[in-house]
């Protein structure tokens, strides 16, 4: 009997084990399909990669989740295309065009839009743009004179990164066309996906890559167009007395002083590079990849001692070297688009997705010197944060 009940124990225990692990009731095979379910190709691309001979490989997947895999003798002059969403919505065209590194000093217009950390969410970003006059019903730059900053971050988390790569790459001709400007400023996640982590990346773009027998970071790679427009893209900009970067800037970045032309080439001579390379370049490369560099530093905006928070004194110092007024960051999540010191550094980044259903901030308007909050159907009733009315502190 002692057997029996000993054997009894036994099976139950075995059975409780086996099945938390899912390896019985069918649960290890339900993963399996979840896992191929996520792992289905949807809309994505194109890109364009040099070939030898003046060749181009054409990598894309249509609305239907078939992989396109063409190679042209020769790029066809002034080439365009489609682009849509993941699910075959949102079409533009895109026009190829010459690429060259922004200038990282302007004179402030008459009105600047800022938005950060679209992170692969095309929806969103046609929404706040369009809802703010900065693009058409057929995502066309409708902006005239003025600019559009996005603070960093288009890489990683949603299932649209390569088509809002292409949309900003397609706004920043069609914004200079007509006298204005786009500016899309380098960001952690550019960093994350260039060095080869990718942590954060969906899986669809892995299984093309798998597909395509490419490293997905070769994606970007410098023979390739998309990776020759990112390696060119600024860290950051000052626009008259703004200055704009994706995380921060602290009392290391202060105590260095670097100038800004300098930040900015570091920062894209080692953007392909995996994290040890970065390292080994040189001291100033690895610091401003670092956690207290310009595309992680928290400092501004977190006051945990982990964070470094940066002292008054120090962003005063930062603000009167550089030559500005105020600091816009993206990188660290918030509720609604926050201020802090006094209105003198502006958190831009939200959750998009949800602040775009709840209807609650997405970005900012700064118009003739005078900051206000935006929805996605305009200013919204915050209002103004300098010269009126707080934003959330």
């Amino acid at each position: 009997m002692k057997a029996i009940k000993l054997w009894f124990y036994k099976t139950l225990f075995l059975s409780l084990i086996l099945l938390s692990s899912g390896s019985i009731a069918g649960i290890e095979y339900q993963d399996k399909a979840d896992r191929k379910q996520q792992e289905a190709l949807s809309a994505d691309g194109p890109y364009l990669f040099d070939l030898p001979e003046g060749k181009t490989r054409f990598i894309a997947v249509n609305p239907q989740g078939q992989r396109i895999d063409t190679v042209y003798a020769k790029r066809p002059q002034k080439w365009s295309f489609e682009v849509t969403d993941h699910q075959g919505n949102y079409p533009f065209k895109v026009t190829l065009h010459p690429i060259k590194r922004p200038t990282w000093q302007s004179k402030k217009p008459q009105k600047i839009v800022v938005l950060s950390d679209p992170h692969g969410r095309l929806d969103c970003m046609v929404s706040v743009l369009q809802g703010n006059g900065v693009i058409n019903h057929r995502l066309k730059w409708s902006f005239g004179k003025n600019h559009l900053v996005i603070i960093g971050d288009i890489f990683d988390r949603g299932k649209d990164v390569t088509a809002i790569l292409w949309l900003c790459y397609q706004l920043e001709q069609e914004a200079e066309s007509a006298g204005g400007r786009v500016s899309f400023l380098l960001g952690n996640h550019e960093a994350l996906v260039l060095s080869g982590d990718l942590r954060y990346c969906k899986e669809k773009y892995l299984l093309l890559a798998e597909k395509s027998q490419l490293p997905y970071p070769t994606f970007f790679g410098q023979n390739t167009e998309l990776g020759r427009w990112l390696v060119t893209r600024n860290t950051i900009e000052v626009m008259g007395d703004l200055l704009f970067v994706h995380a921060g800037l602290g009392e290391k970045f202060y105590q260095l002083r670097p100038e800004i032309s300098t930040v900015n080439l570091t920062i894209s001579n080692a953007l392909n590079k995996s994290k040890k390379e970065r390292n080994a370049c040189s001291e100033l490369t690895a610091f401003l990849y670092g956690s207290e560099g310009p595309l992680w530093y928290r400092g501004l905006v977190r006051r945990d001692d982990k964070y470094h928070p940066a002292e008054s004194e120090t962003l005063k110092g930062i603000l009167t070297h550089y030559g500005v007024n105020q600091l816009f960051v993206g990188h660290t999540i918030f509720k609604e688009v926050s201020s802090f010191y006094d209105g003198k550094v502006i958190g831009v980044n939200v959750d998009n997705e949800e602040n775009k259903e709840e209807k609650r901030s997405r970005g900012v308007l700064i118009e003739k010197g005078r900051l206000y909050v935006i929805g996605d159907h305009g200013k919204l009733d915050q209002g103004l944060l300098v010269n009126g009315v707080a934003l959330q502190n």
